[in-house]
This record gives structure tokens, C-alpha cells and sequence, in this order.
């Protein structure tokens, strides 16, 4: 087999392991075009880079990876019409996560000891992050409640309304970014959602920056009472609002 392998120049081990298979070109994913791939069989790439027909049409590519457990940046529509095989990574940085959200509360004042009190954490998005994350507060004896729609809720531990979930003294996201009606992600925290939380709470959003409505939110910060954030992702990443930035831990 004599493949050639366009990677994501953060994917060094791709390398090492996938050498045997081929030639391997590391490149830059935020600068990666259609030319770049004209010879190529396989691309593999990360989340900041977006696969789709502008990047594609006229390549030899017939497979396509992402070490991302998230897929929004990849067009899979175009990739079924094209019989472009795809794969991703789904719980491949859970452990990660969790270890930043617990660290994040930690960090924040007293807000591990007030749940250790009997506070609560709502969780929303009930994936592989999801669902480790209720499995270490059920070890630490924390109270916490999930909100996931798509999700019958007999697959739920602790089954609650996005109400519900807002009213907890930590509020973290772990979301897929979907457009998909009848339960769509993105803006899923809006600025009513966004207000209905308490100035005492604290929100996290580990999951895509879409998930928040990043303007309505640096809005909310700009009042006197605001709950503490902790962003971990952005909307229209790599540009980041300075002001919503100046405002979050």
C-alpha cells in the first residue's frame, strides 16, 4: 500500500504509526487548500479545519478522519454523495474534559465545597463527556441533574428540564453544535436562557462555542449581577471577542 496522507500539522504521531502506509505531509490545518490535496488519498485533520465541497471537489481524497469527538466542521452530507469514507474520534478527550470541568470548579472560589454541601450540577449534553462526567460527581457524592433532548429519558440518570438545569449552582455544556430542529444546539443558551441564570451560579462551556450565544453573553457580563463563566471554546473561533474575553475566567 503506498497511500498519501495529508495531516494536520499537530498530528505528529500520525507520522509514526501511518509512515508504513505511505507518504505523510503535515500541514498547517488553518491554511489547508483544495491544492494541497490534489495527489492526496487520505486526509486527516482537527476541528479548525473545514472539510466540505470548497475544499474537496476534484481531489483524489477517499477517505476522510478527524481526532475530534465534535464533527460540525465536516460536511458529511457531501462526503456520503461522494462515497468518501469518514471517521471520528466520539470520547477520545472525555477523561480530558471532565479533569478541566472538575479543575474549573475548583478554581472558582468555594464552589466545589458548596456543592460537597449539597449544591447541585447541571449537565447538558448526555455524550460520552456527559455521561463521564455524572459518573465522577456520582463518585464524589455531588447532586447533579442532565438535560439532553434527543436522549429518551430512561437513558438518563437524573432527568431534568433545561430549567432545571440553569437553576444549578454549576451549569456545565457538553452539547454536540447542531443545527437539526426539533432540539438545535446552537444559540441552545440565548439571552432569555442566559438571564434565567444566577448571578451566585457558575457556567461552563466545554462543549462548541455556538452553544452560547457569545454576544448575549457578554451583554449578561456587562451587569452589575452576572454569573461567573469559564469558556473553554468560543463562537467564530480563532477570532475571539476582546470584550466577552476581558469578562469570563
Amino acid at each position: 500500500m503506498n497511500l498519501t496522507i495529508v495531516a494536520d500539522e499537530n498530528m505528529e504521531a500520525v507520522a509514526e504509526t501511518m509512515g508504513e502506509l505511505g507518504s505523510v505531509h503535515l500541514l498547517n490545518g488553518r491554511e489547508l487548500q483544495r491544492r494541497h490535496l490534489r495527489e492526496a488519498d487520505v486526509l486527516l485533520v482537527r476541528s479548525v479545519t473545514q472539510v466540505n465541497e470548497a475544499l474537496l471537489e476534484s481531489t483524489p481524497v477517499r477517505f476522510v478522519g478527524t481526532a475530534t469527538s465534535g464533527f460540525d466542521h465536516i460536511d458529511r452530507v457531501y462526503l456520503r454523495q461522494k462515497e468518501i469514507a469518514f471517521s471520528h474520534a466520539p470520547g477520545s478527550n472525555a477523561n480530558s474534559v471532565v479533569e478541566y470541568v472538575l479543575g474549573a470548579i475548583a478554581l472558582v472560589d468555594d464552589k466545589l465545597e458548596q456543592l460537597f454541601a449539597g449544591g447541585s450540577v447541571g449537565i447538558i449534553g448526555y455524550g460520552n463527556i456527559g455521561r463521564l462526567l455524572a459518573s465522577r460527581l456520582s463518585g464524589l457524592g455531588i447532586t447533579h441533574k442532565i438535560y439532553d433532548p434527543w436522549l429518551d429519558k430512561k437513558q438518563l440518570c437524573e432527568p431534568a428540564s433545561l430549567a432545571e438545569v440553569l437553576a444549578c449552582d454549576v451549569i456545565t455544556l457538553h452539547a454536540d453544535l447542531t443545527h437539526q430542529e426539533p432540539f438545535a444546539s446552537f444559540h441552545l443558551l440565548a439571552e432569555a436562557e442566559l438571564s434565567s441564570i444566577s448571578a451566585n451560579s457558575l457556567l461552563i462551556n466545554a462543549s462548541r462555542g455556538d452553544v452560547i450565544d457569545n454576544r448575549a453573553l457578554e451583554k449578561l457580563l456587562g451587569a452589575v449581577h452576572a454569573p461567573t463563566v469559564i469558556l473553554d471554546v468560543w463562537e467564530g473561533e480563532p477570532s475571539v471577542s476582546e470584550g466577552l474575553l476581558s469578562k469570563v475566567q
